[in-house]
């Protein structure tokens, strides 16, 4: 697996999302705001991935700080925080890594600065450390929901270029491919990134899992015939009531799954649950440049004057969900007293 985001030297470097399939490039960041372009600019996507890069980006953004006195260093770290969280507003993992790399500092008061700094680039390891080993964790839990023979549809990229590494829903997949499963992968392709065609493929065909790709448009026709046994997605945000956010695309998979008495799973780790925020209509939900829609790579391929909409996400009702996959095991509906009583275990 190639690694999505890493410390190289004094810099962080990560895979250029945006390049693959057709070449391996890394982005490189010498300072926060080079990783906050990262994140705008879909260099780096994926809500773990997103975290795992806040971290890092914090880190390259304490170490620019002159300031000698902890007042000082405070003040401007908490300004470059609350730049970074403005990168991108509805994968909670960002608000998440924010608020611990302020905790974390904001616990060595009595700390000389540089080794605040110290402490900040450790922990940012730690956080991409922690994201790979509770991927595999996920896969491992989610393993009993994968039959033998499986055919699996997947939407958007929740693997490891979406994460530290293993990934979300892929890692149930990797899991499975690796107990000797004998599953098979359907991605959609995941209009207008197409993450599922260059993304999603990329990988598994590296990792010698079968997968085939599809429009968009299809799921529900290959439900219909009963070529698909099970969904896996990924989150970019879940609400206290298991309502879920996740790329454009996936509330429509939901409900064609419902109707086709298809199963439902989410695999996200505990990072991505808002307990703050009580459903998904409370989820802010991003939407991106018109030109996203209007032109494939920098063909033009519309009228240069019809208008977009291009919602880069949507919600998925806790209904249509038939489990969420987590590092600290499965829970299945009704969400709401079991996602807290997860998140306090």
């Amino acid at each position: 697996m190639i690694p999505t985001i890493e410390w190289n030297g004094p810099y962080v470097r990560m895979i250029d999302q945006r390049k693959i399939p057709g070449k391996v490039e890394w982005f490189i960041c010498r300072g926060y705001r080079d990783v906050i372009r990262g994140i705008q600019r879909m260099v780096i996507r994926g809500a773990p991935a997103i975290g795992v890069a806040t971290a890092m980006g914090l880190a390259l953004g304490a170490r620019s700080i002159r300031a000698k006195s902890y007042a000082g260093f405070m003040n401007r770290f908490k300004e470059i925080s609350e730049e970074v969280l403005l990168a991108r507003p509805t994968a909670v993992n960002l608000k998440w890594a924010v608020e611990r790399m302020r905790d974390l500092a904001e616990g060595m008061a009595d700390r000389p600065v540089d080794e605040i700094k110290t402490a900040l680039k450790l922990e940012s390891e730690k956080v991409l450390a922690e994201d790979i080993e509770i991927n595999r964790k996920m896969g491992k839990n989610g393993l009993r929901l994968v039959p033998k023979g499986a055919t699996i549809l997947t939407h958007c990229n929740a693997g490891s270029l979406a994460t530290g590494g293993y990934g979300t829903a892929l890692g149930v997949i990797r899991a499975a491919h690796e107990k000797g499963k004998g599953i098979k992968v359907i991605a959609d392709e995941t209009r207008p990134w197409l993450q599922g065609l260059r993304l999603t493929a990329f990988e598994l065909m590296e990792d010698g899992i079968p997968v085939s790709v599809i429009a968009d448009n299809a799921a529900g026709s290959l439900m219909r015939q009963k070529r698909i046994d099970l969904v896996v997605t990924g989150a970019d945000r879940i609400a206290a009531n298991g309502d879920v956010a996740n790329k454009i695309g996936t509330y429509q998979v939901a409900v064609l799954a419902k109707a086709n008495k298809i199963p439902f799973y989410v695999a996200a780790p505990l990072s991505t649950i808002d307990s703050e925020t009580k459903n998904g209509d409370m989820i802010p939900v991003e939407e991106r440049d018109q030109e996203e829609i209007r032109q494939f790579g920098k063909q033009k391929i519309g009228p240069p004057d019809v208008k977009a909409i291009n919602p880069v996400f949507d919600i998925t009702p806790a209904k249509y969900v038939s489990a969420i996959i987590t590092e600290k095991g499965v829970i299945k509906p009704p969400y709401s007293k079991k996602i807290k009583n997860l998140l306090s275990s």
